[in-house]
């Protein structure tokens, strides 16, 4: 019978701690990290994020920074909102995200939650963050003004077009 050892110094080289605001200190597998491929906008320091579920069985999403452990966003992904929501993705950014195939990419929106009033919850529509989920490669677009809502109000009006 062989024994095989096994090396923990490349599993600890394999995870990062990282102190947050919101969930404390966490540990993070490097295969999880979101890496921006160019940050948000008014962010320019935070380049590298973790996507954490906001509660089980909660279509909510944090989009936390590991540079910056105060920033995280609340998101959601954008087909479990009640629209026809289908965003033109450039192909300049679909090559920048190393998108093959539609499978590839997952939109994302960030939402706005106003303390204490859920119900005026609003979805930024004008600017989806578009993610490669198997590179872990992400961007925040921005699209036309003119046809997309910057505060699409989730419980409210289900119309997307201006």
């Amino acid at each position: 019978m062989t024994v095989t050892s096994v090396n923990t110094d490349n599993i600890q080289a394999e995870k990062n701690k990282v102190q947050t605001s919101r969930f404390g200190e966490i540990e993070v597998d490097r295969d999880r990290i979101i890496s921006m491929t160019s940050p948000f906008p008014g962010f320019p320091d935070s380049s590298r994020f973790l996507l954490l579920p906001s509660k089980p069985d909660s279509p909510f999403l944090w989009l936390q920074s590991m540079d910056d452990p105060e920033l995280a966003f609340v998101i959601i992904h954008a087909a479990l909102l009640d629209l026809d929501y289908t965003p033109p993705i450039p192909a300049s950014v679909q090559e920048e995200l190393k998108i093959q195939s539609e499978q590839d990419q997952e939109i994302l929106t960030i939402l706005t939650i106003p303390q204490g009033k859920p119900r005026e919850m609003t979805a930024n529509l004008l600017g989806p963050v578009i993610l490669n989920s198997s590179k872990r490669l992400a961007k925040q677009i921005v699209l036309d003004p003119n046809k997309y809502d910057l505060c699409w109000p989730v419980f409210g009006e289900k119309q997307v077009a201006k």
